[in-house]
């Protein structure tokens, strides 16, 4: 995750009021910026004092990126671990330094003669619990260094192999050298890597040339808002904009519920375990009013907080 906080004086020198606002907005980020740069623009439209997003989108890639909101940050870790769907491009025979479109050629090789039916071969044997190497030009830290940082300096750069979820790697569409492609995937997968590994497998290389994350869960149908679109609605007042924000609950449908009374909460909010005899594991501490008190966990036969939620003061403003 992403986050920042900031009281006063904007990083651009403008002083406006920060605001306490607690929620989801999910973005649909556009080609050209890093993630980074997405969450300051929303930000900044938002005046919210903290935020941070789920997962990075590479410069390349367009789509779904969850962004947290005050309160709401304390998920996104959880987020950041989440099932996800891209819609992927790319072109046979040629592979590039960053394994994308945004890198420099490195080598060009022939396309044999392929079938759909071979295509889907390699794809099935990429799909599942695999071992993947991931790009030399990623955020991935090396003693505390990004790995793309180390290999701009021309460093000789090894990015660590590691164990990664690919749920489904699907071939929708092939046309000459180019192939439209579904990946569903868990934390840490690389789909410039899927691709690299692709080409690799076919005999002649491959690099990937468009990127859209569809979903991530829970949000799989939910209506994504680009930075333009936001802009018009920031024109309208700050009403405008809050109304597109999802409750931190939305974030967190995926876990059991449990519901508390008003005394059970209060003890819940202040760090005591309440007697619950029910099967252990993690759940949503529910309120009264149904707005989450606390991400917790039953254990032997009692409730206690993990993550608790403040939701005092949310849309207020601070100077």
């Amino acid at each position: 995750m992403d986050a920042s906080r900031n009281k006063g004086r904007g990083r651009s020198g403008d002083k406006r009021r920060w605001r306490d606002v607690s929620g989801i907005l999910l973005l649909d980020k556009p080609e050209g910026l890093s993630s980074n740069q997405a969450l300051q623009q929303v930000r900044r439209l938002y005046s919210a004092e903290k935020a941070g997003h789920t997962g990075s989108l590479d410069p390349l890639a367009t789509g779904l990126l969850p962004v947290c909101f005050g309160e709401a940050t304390k998920i996104a870790g959880l987020l950041l671990g989440s099932r996800k769907a891209y819609r992927a491009e790319c072109r046979l025979g040629a592979t590039t330094t960053t394994d994308d479109a945004e890198g420099d050629v490195v080598e060009v090789r022939p396309v044999p003669e392929l079938t759909d039916e071979r295509i889907r071969a390699v794809l099935a044997g990429l799909t599942g619990r695999i071992v993947q190497v991931p790009p030399v030009y990623s955020a991935l830290k090396q003693g505390g260094v990004p790995l793309y940082r180390r290999a701009r300096r021309g460093e000789d750069v090894q990015a660590p192999p590691r164990e990664v979820d690919v749920h489904a790697f699907m071939l929708l569409a092939r046309k000459c050298d180019r192939l439209d492609l579904a990946v569903e995937c868990g934390s840490g997968t690389y789909v410039r890597s899927l691709v690299r590994d692709l080409g690799e497998a076919l005999g002649c290389g491959a690099h990937l040339t468009a990127l859209r994350r569809e979903w991530v869960e829970p949000f799989r149908s939910s209506r994504m808002y680009t930075i333009d679109a936001l802009r018009e609605r920031a024109e309208a007042g700050q009403d405008a904009l809050d109304a597109v924000l999802l409750p931190l609950e939305q974030g967190l449908e995926g876990y059991p519920q449990v519901r508390l009374d008003a005394v059970q909460a209060e003890r819940l909010r202040h760090g005591q375990t309440i007697p619950w005899p029910a099967p252990s594991g993690t759940c949503v501490a529910l309120g009264e009013d149904g707005r989450a008190v606390a991400l917790a966990e039953i254990a032997g036969g009692r409730l206690r907080s993990l993550r608790g939620f403040n939701r005092a003061g949310a849309g207020s403003d601070r100077s």
